[in-house]
C-alpha cells in the first residue's frame, strides 16, 4: 500500500470502513474480555495476510463465532469449527479457525487466574497505557520488549498466532500501546485518562 503522507498515520488507512477503524477504533483503550477476545483472534487470523483482508471479514467472523463471547467459544464442537472453516466469509485456514477455540479455553484460564483478560493484558504495562512519541509511520516499531514478552507469555499459556510482531500490532489495536503519530488528531481521544 502506497502512503501518501508519512507524517500523517491515517495515510495508512485506504478505505473508508479502515479510516473509520483508525479514528474511532484502533489505539483506544480496550477493558472489555470480550473486545479484547476479538481482537486476539481477527490479529492472529491477520498473519500472513493484509489487516484489510481481515477487516473485511469481521462481520463474518463475529456470525461465526457468536459474538467472539468467550465461553461461547471454548465450548465450540470440532463439527461448529469445521462448518466455520468452510464459510468464505473468513479466512478458512484450519488452524487459524480451530485457534479461536483454544485461544478461548485459554483466555478462560488466564480470567481464572488474574480475574480477567483484561488484568492480565494491561499487567503488562503496569496498568497504564504506554504512549508513542513518533513524528513519520516510519518510526513507529513493529514489535517491541513489550510485546516479545507479551507473546512468550501467551504462548506458554497456549494461545496460538502471537508472535511478537502480531502481538505488537495487538497492542496497538486495543491502546494498550498507543502509537497514533504526534500529528493524528485522534492522538489525544485515544489518550487513556
Amino acid at each position: 500500500m502506497a502512503i501518501a503522507n508519512p507524517l500523517d498515520c491515517r495515510s495508512w488507512y485506504v478505505t473508508p470502513e479502515l479510516l473509520s477503524y483508525h479514528d474511532h477504533e484502533w489505539g483506544r483503550p480496550v477493558h472489555s474480555d470480550q473486545k479484547l477476545f476479538e481482537m486476539l483472534c481477527l490479529e492472529g487470523a491477520s498473519v500472513g495476510l493484509s489487516w484489510r483482508t481481515i477487516w473485511s471479514k469481521r462481520e463474518a467472523y463475529r456470525r461465526l463465532f457468536h459474538g467472539f463471547d468467550i465461553d461461547t467459544c471454548a465450548a465450540m464442537t470440532d463439527e461448529e469449527l469445521e462448518t466455520a472453516r468452510l464459510d468464505p466469509g473468513i479466512v478458512r485456514a484450519r488452524a487459524k479457525v480451530w485457534a479461536v477455540r483454544s485461544n478461548a479455553q485459554a483466555v478462560q484460564a488466564i480470567q481464572r487466574e488474574f480475574g480477567s483478560l483484561d488484568t492480565y493484558l494491561w499487567g503488562f504495562a503496569g496498568g497504564t497505557q504506554i504512549i508513542g512519541n513518533w513524528t513519520s509511520m516510519e518510526e513507529v516499531p513493529t514489535q517491541t520488549e513489550l510485546s516479545r514478552t507479551v507473546s512468550a507469555d501467551l504462548k506458554r499459556r497456549g494461545v496460538s498466532f502471537v508472535g511478537p510482531v502480531i502481538t505488537y500490532s495487538f497492542l496497538q489495536a486495543v491502546g494498550i500501546v498507543n502509537d497514533h503519530l504526534l500529528t493524528c488528531d485522534c492522538r489525544d481521544a485515544c489518550i487513556e485518562r
